[in-house]
């Protein structure tokens, strides 16, 4: 199987199967020197794992509706490309090498024997029969290597990714941010804080309320009333054995301008690559996307103009910003559309396969196990990390372009 390695410098691999042994990482091209913590790349992977307890600011237990009951403990370990100086004084966290960091993520609470009885049947909305058709042999515990479970390999490199920009940008005025949150899920809208009209000025003290908003309801959105709104479409979804789709926002900020690889590596071509390669998501609008084919010129463009201190800034960002395929030095602004949970009790029809006659025929289904009811909040992690690394990837090849 090819096409599990992305990025040109900054690289990763990952590997492994929803009910293997384990899944994990290779990062490739993380520069030596970089402070590698364990904890962090163990803070991000426990906002993305199966059965994660969200606390909010009075230390209440956050119970989410939306997500799996399959608990996983989701540990990280650590076990190649750093180096740790046990004798250094104070400790120090350990450095990246410049060799290849590899991450391990065991696998620790499997039920294959709920699949079994979909050993010759194709679920409605999976990848089973495209699997299939492709190899010839499938992995039907769990959809194998086609499962939302290889996304904690993606959030562990992302978590490194996030150290590079910083060791980077922080030498400098920029200090990047990259917040996901849920603007839509199961027909239920937030409000509309951070569109392209509203997105300038973003301060940093705007980007930390904005996190502990999102990281205070179980939908991960920015406010509570339309989380529970969302909680509520969700319970009734989840009561008519059906799932639900939504729309993650993502802001990044403190990208300097002129990031991306013009022609064929343009930033938003980059990161659109990036994020469509995670399994539920289905299309991606930078900026006012879609609506700009409604729009006049007079009204897309986003106009310049020179603040007090000399520095060039866009009054809107209609663009997403990202002009050219290069970063404007405006936050950057996409939304992504993401597939309900095809994973439901209701009884559907499909094939199943007859291997005594090698042909197929109809059937019904209905599919038992712990599945979501809808991905947003646990996908939110995944398209931070995906984001970031296409970043730290862009970053690394910036430094070629000029001296």
């Amino acid at each position: 199987m090819s096409g599990n390695t992305f990025g040109q410098l900054f690289k990763i691999t990952t590997f492994g199967e929803s009910h293997g042994t384990a899944l994990g990482c290779v990062i490739d091209g993380c520069p030596a020197g970089i402070p590698i913590s364990i904890s962090r790349i163990q803070s991000a992977l426990d906002k993305r794992k199966p059965g994660a307890i969200q606390v909010d600011a009075n230390g209440k237990r956050i119970v989410n509706t939306a997500v799996t009951t399959r608990k996983e403990a989701d540990k990280a370990e650590l076990v190649s490309g750093v180096f740790f100086d046990s004798d250094a004084l104070p400790p120090e966290l350990p450095l990246s090498t410049g060799t290849p960091i590899s991450i391990l993520i065991y696998n620790t609470s499997q039920r294959s024997k709920d699949y079994t009885s979909l050993q010759d049947v194709f679920r409605p909305g999976h990848a089973d029969y495209t699997y299939a058709q492709k190899y010839g042999v499938r992995d039907y515990y769990g959809g194998g290597r086609s499962s939302g479970r290889e996304t904690a390999a993606r959030v562990a490199a992302g978590a490194v990714a996030q150290m590079v920009l910083e060791s980077f940008c922080n030498k400098t005025e920029h200090i990047p941010t990259i917040t996901a949150w849920t603007q839509e899920a199961a027909g239920i809208c937030a409000p509309d804080d951070f569109s392209p009209n509203n997105s300038r000025d973003i301060s940093l003290l705007r980007i930390q309320t904005l996190q502990t908003a999102i990281n205070s309801n179980p939908m991960r959105t920015t406010d509570s009333i339309s989380a529970k709104k969302m909680e509520d479409a969700i319970e009734n979804c989840k009561h008519n054995k059906d799932s639900a789709g939504g729309i993650i926002r993502c802001l990044i900020t403190g990208i300097p301008a002129g990031l991306g690889e013009p022609v064929f590596d343009k930033l938003d071509a980059e990161l659109a690559k990036a994020i469509l390669s995670i399994g539920a998501v289905k299309g991606i609008e930078f900026g006012s996307g879609f609506k700009s084919a409604q729009m006049h010129g007079s009204e897309w463009n986003d106009s310049m103009a020179v603040e007090q201190e000399h520095k060039p800034f866009f009054t809107t960002n209609h663009s997403g910003g990202i002009l050219g395929g290069l970063s404007t030095g405006a936050p950057i602004l996409f939304d992504v559309a993401v597939k309900p949970v095809p994973s439901i009790r209701k009884t559907q029809k499909t094939i199943k396969k007859n291997k005594s006659t090698n042909t197929f025929e109809n059937t019904c289904i209905s599919i038992e196990g712990r599945h979501d009811v809808c991905l947003c909040p646990r996908i939110i992690p995944v398209v931070e990390a995906m984001a970031t690394i296409v970043l730290a990837d862009m970053l690394l090849r910036n430094y070629t372009a000029r001296r």
